[in-house]
């Protein structure tokens, strides 16, 4: 996976993986972007946009990590 990657392709390289959850992986592929975005950013930029955080929560063995 390259970080020339859209978010589409990003979920796309999921699916080859991944079953379901399509909101999770839609919003994993749009977090992963960003923050490769904001890693572009001078640095006097970059201090000034906030990186978001994902919280995935749910029982034991279904995948989280």
């Amino acid at each position: 996976m390259t970080m020339s990657m859209t978010p589409r392709e990003i979920v796309h390289e999921l699916n080859r993986h991944i079953i379901g959850q399509d909101d999770a992986k839609r919003a994993v592929a749009i977090a992963l972007r960003n923050r490769w975005r904001r890693m572009q950013l001078p640095e006097e930029l970059r201090v000034e946009v906030t990186p978001k955080n994902i919280l995935m929560i749910g029982p034991t063995g279904v995948g989280k990590t």
